[in-house]
């Protein structure tokens, strides 16, 4: 009798644990090789787990909310041949009570036909419907976050959420009668609006938990410079329109300041490490992640691999599918890991600097301000002049453990030396 031991597999550098957020399969159910067969979450990214074997769930190890390390069984799945006739009685009729009992319980729930349906819908999403006996009409008032407005599971949990939840009342104090000398100000009505409690997402919490133990290992220090990048501005504007009419998508800055941020490290190999106690690990590979803001308010870091290697369009290319894909909740585990190097660029909420916190386990992490149409000094051969430039700032964070002022200042001005140098004739 064969069988297969589900384990959660790694879902990149740094991270120990997940947490089960649904099982798509239950005991007795039918599994093929590469089907998926649990959801699960990191501070990450959200995943789902296939199954290596085509078989049937005979356990599941783990409940929904519970935490999974690296390596740890999951599940057990009976492989086709131990679940022929040679498999005992008492097993086999095991298995046929709990599909009976499964199939009483869905012909029981509240079934939704979705084949009227409008609006595209996942498996998830539908399942939690069902179970939650939310309608065809209901589901189609559901403001969708995911991509072309597509509800996402996040969506209809806080929709059921707010389904759920006793309406607020408000608490209006009585209105004293003012004294015959009263000012304005004592007359002036005070009304209580109460309060509303938010539970932070499962996301939320873990990014937390992140953030915090990164402040608490690291000695977080920061280095900051102006930089002059009207040359770029002027030729983005150049080649912008010729690039999206043949490829079809918007050439931004941030893949500029990915090759100039790769070439620097590079240059400075000792901002490229990590820390494990005691031991400093030089990477050989330059990986960049990229911080991206998701539609609810969290973040994620996908991760350009080997940086280095990419010409300008290519990174261009990397940057968007990257970006595109973040946001609409598609990423691989693969995606997010590995990363040696990390860059957010907090310029595309328009603030001017920031201080960023390091993503464990690495030492550095590069905030990139809004650029800004300033007046400047400009120094010509006749002498100083005034003119407008376009100027932004960067916020370099190091991990003061490793990396001292010079190497941290050095770093981050080698970045503005790369952007402010800008070749005018290069071609895209």
């Amino acid at each position: 009798m064969a069988r297969y031991e589900l384990k959660l597999p790694s879902m990149g550098e740094s991270v120990a644990e997940a947490v089960v957020t649904n099982w798509l399969k239950k005991v007795g159910d039918p599994i093929e090789a590469e089907e998926a067969i649990v959801e699960v979450a990191t501070d990450k990214v959200d995943s789902e787990v296939p199954s290596e074997v085509s078989g049937i769930v005979s356990e599941i190890l783990f409940k929904v909310d519970e935490v999974v390390k690296i390596g740890q069984v999951m599940a057990i799945i009976e492989t086709q041949e131990s679940a022929d006739a040679s498999a005992p009685p008492q097993q086999t009729a095991e298995i046929l009570m709990q599909n009976i009992s499964d199939i009483k319980e869905t012909t029981l729930s509240p079934q939704i036909d979705f084949s009227g349906a409008e609006r595209f819908y996942s498996p998830l999403v539908k399942n939690i419907a069902k179970q939650e006996g939310i309608s065809l009409d209901e589901l189609a008032h559901i403001e969708g976050t995911g991509l072309n407005n597509r509800v996402t599971k996040d969506d209809i949990l806080a929709y059921i959420a707010h389904r759920t939840q006793p309406k607020a009342t408000t608490t209006v104090a009585p209105t004293p009668a003012p004294p015959a000398t009263a000012s304005p100000i004592d007359q002036r009505s005070y009304t209580k609006h109460g309060e509303e409690r938010i539970e932070m997402s499962r996301m939320g919490k873990i990014i937390a938990e992140h953030m915090t133990l990164s402040k608490q290992t690291s000695a977080h220090v920061q280095s900051f410079t102006e930089v002059d990048v009207t040359r770029i501005w002027q030729w983005r504007n150049k080649v912008k329109k010729a690039f999206e009419a043949n490829e079809g998508e918007k050439f931004t800055f941030t893949p500029i300041f990915m090759e100039a941020v790769a070439k620097a490290l590079i240059d400075f190999p000792m901002m490229n490490i990590s820390v494990e106690g005691t031991t400093i690990i030089k990477k050989k590979n330059i990986n960049i992640g990229m911080a991206t803001a998701l539609p609810d308010g969290n973040l994620i870091v996908p991760v350009i691999k080997n940086a280095d290697e990419l010409n300008l369009r290519g990174m261009a290319k990397v940057v968007n599918d990257l970006a595109k894909r973040a946001r609409a909740n598609q990423l691989k585990p693969d995606e997010v890991k590995d990363g040696t190097y990390t860059v957010t660029n907090i310029g595309s909420f328009g603030n001017v600097f920031g201080t960023p916190i390091i993503n464990q386990p690495q030492v550095g992490i590069l905030a990139i301000g809004a650029i800004q149409k300033v007046p400047a000094v400009i120094e010509t051969p006749e002498g100083d002049v005034i003119g407008i430039r376009y100027k932004m700032m960067l916020s370099h964070s190091y991990d003061h453990r490793v990396v001292n002022g010079a190497l941290g200042g050095m770093f981050v001005q080698r970045v503005a030396q790369y952007l402010e140098k800008w070749d005018m004739n290069r071609t895209l």
